[in-house]
């Protein structure tokens, strides 16, 4: 099958799936190896992306969704979303920028970074579907351990963790305070500027 005759079948399944689609699915369809449907969704992504289109081809890990881009969330909302969008806290931010940047990360572990009880902030994106259990650990009482999931990434409009900003660098000074290394190597060099 050519890439052309391809092209429609893959939008197709895309739009009428509504949900990310594994590469794989999509290969074993079409009867192609998974590299060339990649190549094939890439290509999709970059016209769409380049065109006047109100649709784009977003990559969530190894799946691919059509959806509407972004820049028209307000006009598409108030029609087919009755539903209220998750309304995160800090708390729930917090949280759930702790178990993106350490997956499978135990509730004790999020609760000592933290500090305090975050049992009803857990309940809460898993409620939503921002986190799920990823497993136990190997720890004595066989904690449960949690990880992102692709909703997150839809949400927060990346393809993978990988695309999650660098954490600063930190150390505790001489008072133990927290000290961000990035910032401390600034001052010194507007210091050294003086």
């Amino acid at each position: 099958m050519k890439i052309e005759n391809a092209k429609p079948i893959i939008e197709a399944i895309l739009f009428a799936a509504g949900n990310p689609v594994e590469i794989s699915d999509i290969a074993m369809i079409l009867e192609w190896n998974p590299e060339d449907v990649q190549k094939v969704l890439e290509e999709m992504r970059i016209e769409l992306s380049e065109g006047n289109r109100g649709i784009e081809i977003i990559k969530v890990n190894n799946a691919y969704q059509l959806c509407t881009k972004k820049e028209y969330y307000d006009y598409i909302y108030p029609l087919l979303d009755k539903r209220g969008k998750p309304n995160l806290s800090n708390a729930a931010l917090e949280t759930l920028s702790i178990i993106a940047y350490n997956p499978k990360i135990t509730r004790a572990e999020i609760e000592q970074l933290r500090g305090v009880s975050s049992d009803a902030t857990i309940y809460k994106l898993l409620e939503y579907h921002l986190i799920e259990d990823a497993g136990k650990a190997d720890l004595p009482g066989k904690p449960m351990t949690y990880q992102t999931t692709d909703e997150f990434l839809r949400l927060f409009g990346v393809s993978s963790l990988e695309q999650l900003p660098e954490l600063p660098r930190i150390k505790i000074d001489e008072n133990e305070q927290i000290v961000i290394e990035d910032i401390e190597n600034q001052q010194k060099g507007e210091n050294n500027n003086e």
